[in-house]
């Protein structure tokens, strides 16, 4: 916080009185004497005022200085408590103040740190070292390549600390990001441990897909993954979102770069924390299907929807079955079972644990931590000998040293890395199938038996060939291994003999991991019981409903072994490793009204073994990819309240042509500190006043499965097309088939370069009631040229490959808002924020067939919108003629427009005709909805202390999202009209009783129609959720916790994704960041209760 607000420079002899209008809460007079060579002799000022007319007490002379964790805290405000006596500190955070007696306490203060008030006890030297606001991490913050005082930043960051972080129990530590920082928006898709991690947009998708929207992410200045790091290694991640932030990454930072620091020690003693906490997760998705009664009877009700006419005896389900399924007389032969109840826990454990040191002398200083993460899934054991359920178990480590070598030489050693074992079942996509087993399908296991019984059972005629359990019970368990190292040594040499505030740095970094997948798989099938009426063998002819048939069970076994059997063994083993290396000069001095600052740098890395995913599938290429780039950033601010910053990067990249390698991305940015004006001084309402500007280009090259942009791909030497045959034949040996040709896999495009990115952005900070209310606005505007794509318009027939190509235009803006408020009411501190993200696209020009009608465009549309028809109503029975057809005009013309329905029912979706031309067809379709991701995200936090309890809470929403219920989610009775039938496509269908339906008829007849994408099938996405929440308590200090060296004791409660409100999809227990998509249907996402204990010694 130094040198910040007070420039105390001065060139000759001067007394100044100056009344100061303080939040101190009056008026006072300043004055000050120096001699004009205190700067080079070191001569103390005195900064002292009094209230008008008041005499200054001389009785006892305090003297002491005011550092922080940086040094001297220039402009700090020393005042007698209880009285109007008080003082400045100096340049080197000096002071001099008369006290009235050995009583008296004085009161230190500056802006963005906590208050403290020290006793002066007769001292004559009183020092103090302030702690920074915990509630604002802005003051110092993380930019590209280094640090800089929040107050003189021009760039567009947003940050958050160690201790929001720790509110969250999420295995992940991405996942409680948005509604914490502005301009960033997640989506976590599945709990599953070790598998949940979230996808995150800066400022939304300013490209044509997601893919080309991913933020950089770096983890101490190297580009590594954060996603399964303790967050108690994590000091700060910063989000830089506008060009003079992110310019420096030239073809890297056109999505927004993700700064993550972890935390190192300071001189001191030692300090010891641990921290341990126990909780229990639990399945925010309860997708619940009907039971066998209700499934008979409305199967039966569809079909009749089709045909009235149909006799009990044609129906799929008869009056007995649907009786013996109402009073579950009989179990085994007709069973009814929940699978999510049976297969799944309402519960699952989960701890955490961690344990980090601190401290150091005045050369060596160090942060160690370790940690241990355990989550259980969801999974039961039904009897195997073997545990099936999902389970992550991950160790983490880290390691940060400091070493001054010399007075000017600073060497950092970073050692950290994780081991994760992440376990789960052998399976056939578990959590689809799930979707598709009716009730009746197994009675499950009974009596240590698998029982089987749709296969012969004769008396139920429909249903589903398999239950959940025929794809997971006894297949095994895979176990995947994940070891990642990080190494990086940083060495900073101060070159003050050259010229003062030069310095020269030089960083390296090794990263490498190691990934087992081991496979363990029984030996042996798992014998099977089918349950067979005995009369069904005594009396073959007999109907089971007479009352002289034997209903009596007997089981035909298929298989003697299984479950004991031994477990094979199988293993594949992956690797990976990369290295980055920088070296920079970076000056920073000032010369009186005029500070100045530079930066250059060279980086270099190359990633060996890079994973490119294929159609879902990961592979590894042995081909390193690399990148080279210079970065420069000069800065100058004349009387801390102008500042000019200057950004570059010049970047290279493997992707495009010698000539065309490298590009040069250049940015400016600007502030005005008007709080320091004159003008604003004789107000005291306004505490700080800051107004940024930016503009710059940055770029991306990078394109999704997509490497070598200019080189053509290999040749196929032996292509073949349709049945595994060639395309050619000449006879040979007299047979027809076709020979094997060979192929281009790819052509090449040599003139293929980066994509850019021209961004704006436009911002205000400002602090108000003595910093109690604290605003920071941003607007922004960006326009994205050249994207790489390739074209669409060729016809399907042309049997090449086309190249990457520089085409396409999308536009992005949007705001940000951030409000706080920190104050105090009685004996309650509290603090409360809120913040609102908008950001929304627009397709400039893309290539697309030129459709039929201009609704059909994609173009001038936004990202991620789905296609297909806009419904209208369902059909009611006053459509329809007596004879059952849709009604006719006088001139014997469908009154409703023609649709491809066979036989129209009620309760059939009745469509729009866009262009009016009675048809309903392809032409009539359009996008509508909002993207997956949303428009909008809201963050609500606050907290309080009370003594020692505290209190903090976050409450995140989303605006302006959309989901299409599809696949399993969609298709009632599934895609063989004989799967399960969920419950909120049952209890909202069409009805005679209910015409105003959420969800068309149940039918068989018309389900292509039924089928159909249309905003029928769109759910709002938006919703408002308490992401976490904690209350703690504090240990008194007590003397017997000293004596055996315990400093605190803190106990806290804490929880994930607590509640969810205003959501559709949650209505009908869907979790809204989750999958609406049967064939995506995976793991849920969870909510956490969690206990913990932290002790610091």
């Amino acid at each position: 916080m130094k040198n910040i607000f007070v420039d105390c420079r001065m060139r000759k002899i001067l007394f100044v009185a100056v009344c100061i209008r303080s939040s101190l809460g009056g008026d006072y007079c300043y004055s000050s004497e120096t001699n004009r060579n205190w700067q080079e002799h070191g001569t103390m000022v005195n900064n002292e005022w009094t209230s008008y007319g008041a005499l200054q007490d001389k009785s006892i002379q305090v003297t002491g200085t005011v550092t922080d964790e940086f040094g001297p805290v220039i402009g700090a405000t020393v005042q007698v408590k209880g009285s109007t006596t008080g003082v400045i500190t100096d340049i080197d955070g000096k002071y001099i103040i008369q006290v009235p007696n050995e009583d008296a306490v004085l009161t230190v203060s500056f802006i963005g740190y906590l208050s403290q008030e020290v006793k002066v006890g007769g001292r004559r030297t009183v020092n103090v070292r302030l702690k920074e606001n915990v509630q604002s991490l802005e003051e110092v913050t993380v930019v590209a390549y280094g640090v800089q005082k929040k107050a003189t930043l021009t760039g567009a960051i947003s940050s958050v600390g160690t201790d929001a972080l720790l509110k969250s129990p999420s295995g992940s530590v991405a996942n409680s990001l948005a509604g914490q920082l502005p301009g960033v928006s997640s989506m976590q898709p599945s709990g599953q441990p070790g598998a949940d991690d979230a996808k995150i947009f800066v400022r939304g998708v300013g490209s044509l897909s997601e893919a080309g929207a991913t933020p950089l992410i770096l983890v101490d200045g190297v580009e590594r993954s954060f996603f399964q790091m303790d967050p108690n290694e994590i000091e700060s991640i910063n989000v830089l979102k506008d060009a003079s932030a992110t310019a420096v990454f030239g073809v890297r930072g056109a999505n927004g770069v993700v700064l993550v620091t972890t935390r190192r020690g300071v001189s001191g003693k030692p300090v010891i924390s641990l921290n341990s906490s126990f909780g229990l997760t639990q399945a925010l998705r309860n997708l619940k299907g009907v039971d066998s009664y209700t499934y008979a009877t409305l199967y039966n009700e569809a079909q009749l929807s089709d045909n009235p006419s149909l006799t009990e005896s044609q129906l799929g389900f008869s009056p007995f079955v649907i009786d013996m399924f109402r009073t579950n007389e009989d179990p085994i032969m007709f069973p009814n079972v929940d699978w999510n109840d049976y297969l799944f826990k309402n519960l699952a454990w989960q701890t955490q644990h961690n344990l980090t040191l601190s401290g150091g002398g005045e050369r060596f200083r160090y942060f160690v931590s370790l940690g241990y993460l355990l989550q259980d899934g969801m999974l039961k054991q039904l009897g195997e000998s073997y545990d099936p359920n999902y389970q992550y178990k991950r160790f983490n480590y880290r390691s940060n040293v400091d070493i001054d070598i010399t007075k000017s030489t600073l060497l950092k050693v970073n050692i950290g890395g994780h081991v994760g074992a992440k376990r789960e079942p052998r399976t056939d996509e578990l959590w689809r199938k799930v979707l598709w087993s009716t009730p009746f399908s197994s009675p499950g296991i009974v009596d240590g038996k698998l029982i089987s019984n749709i296969y012969s059972n004769r008396y139920i005629s429909i249903g589903e060939r398999s239950c959940p359990l025929d794809y997971y019970y006894n297949y095994g368990y895979n176990v995947d291994t994940d070891n990642v190292l990080n190494l990086d040594l940083a060495l900073e040499q101060k070159l003050d003999f050259i010229t003062p505030g030069l310095s020269m740095n030089i960083k390296g970094a090794y990263n490498t991991n190691y990934n087992v997948k081991a496979s363990r798989t029984p030996s042996g099938a798992d014998s099977m019981c089918t349950p067979i009426y005995l009369g069904s063998i005594e009396t073959p002819g007999m109907d089971f409903w007479d009352p002289r048939f034997d209903r009596t069970i007997v089981y035909q076994t298929d298989g003697v072994s299984g479950l004991h059997e031994q477990m094979s063994y199988g293993e594949e083993v992956g690797r990976g490793r990369n290295w980055y290396g920088e070296f920079s000069l970076n000056y920073s001095r000032s010369f009186g009204d005029h500070d100045v600052s530079a930066l250059f740098l060279y980086n270099q890395s190359k990633k060996y073994y890079p994973e490119t995913k294929i159609d879902g599938k990961v592979f590894y290429m042995d081909i390193p990819t690399a990148y080279v780039g210079y970065v420069g950033r000069m800065t100058y601010a004349y009387k801390k309240r102008y500042m000019v910053d200057l950004n570059a990067g010049y970047n290279g990249s493997e992707n495009f042509a010698p000539d065309k390698r490298f590009g040069f991305f250049p940015a400016v940015s600007a502030g005005w500190i008007l709080s320091e004006e004159k003008f604003m001084k004789k107000q005291k309402v306004i505490d700080f006043l800051k107004l940024r500007a930016s503009y710059g280009i940055v770029g991306n090259d990078k394109m999704e499965n997509a490497r070598f942009l200019y080189m053509a791909g290999a040749w196929s030497g032996y292509n073949t097309v349709a049945k595994g045959q060639g395309s050619w034949q000449f006879g040979k040996d007299g047979g027809t088939g076709l020979l094997p040709d060979a192929k281009e896999n790819t052509m090449g495009n040599p003139d293929v370069t980066w994509e850019k990115v021209a961004k704006q952005n436009y911002g205000i900070d400002l602090k108000m009631f003595d910093s109690r209310l604290s605003l920071t606005a941003d607007v922004f505007f960006e326009k994205r040229k050249d994207i790489l794509s390739t074209r669409n318009t060729l016809p399907a027939i042309t049997d090449i490959n086309l190249p990457k190509i520089n085409l396409g235009k999308v536009n992005n803006h949007g705001y940000e808002l951030s409000l706080g408020w920190n104050d105090r009411a009685g004996k309650v501190d509290y603090w409360l924020k809120a913040n609102v993200s908008y950001a929304k696209n627009k397709i400039i020009y893309m290539d697309e067939v030129v459709p039929n009608e201009p609704y059909m465009a994609e173009t001038g549309r936004s990202t991620g919108l789905t296609y297909g028809y806009i419904f209208d109503r369902f059909l009611q029975k006053d459509d329809f003629d007596a004879d059952g057809n849709l009604k006719k005009d006088e001139n014997g013309r469908q009154i409703l427009p023609q649709m491809a329905l066979g036989t129209p029912r009620p309760g059939d979706a009745l469509f729009k005709d866009l262009n009016g031309d009675g048809v309903i067809n392809g032409d009539d379709k359009t996008r509508f909805g909002y993207a997956e991701r949303p428009d909008y995200v809201f963050g609500f936090l606050g907290g309080l202390k009370w003594k020692n309890f505290e209190f903090s809470m976050q409450w995140t929403a989303a605006m302006n999202a959309s989901r299409i219920l599809d696949g399993e989610y969609r298709n009632a009775f599934g895609s063989t009209n004989s799967r399960m039938l969920l419950k909120f496509l049952a209890d909202g269908r069409w009805t005679e009783e209910n015409p105003n339906s959420r969800f068309p008829r149940l039918t068989f007849m018309n389900k292509s129609h039924y089928l159909q994408t249309s905003d029928l099938w769109l759910m709002n996405g938006s919703y408002l959720r308490l992401k976490t929440a904690e209350i703690s308590y504090t240990l008194p200090q007590k003397d017997f916790l000293k004596k055996v060296g315990i400093e605190s004791v803190r106990f806290y409660c804490n929880g994930y994704n607590l509640l969810t409100l205003f959501s559709d999809l949650n209505d009908i227990d869907i979790d809204p960041e989750g999958v609406t998509d049967g064939g995506n249907n995976n793991y849920p996402n969870i909510r956490i209760y969690n206990f913990g204990v932290n002790i610091s010694f």
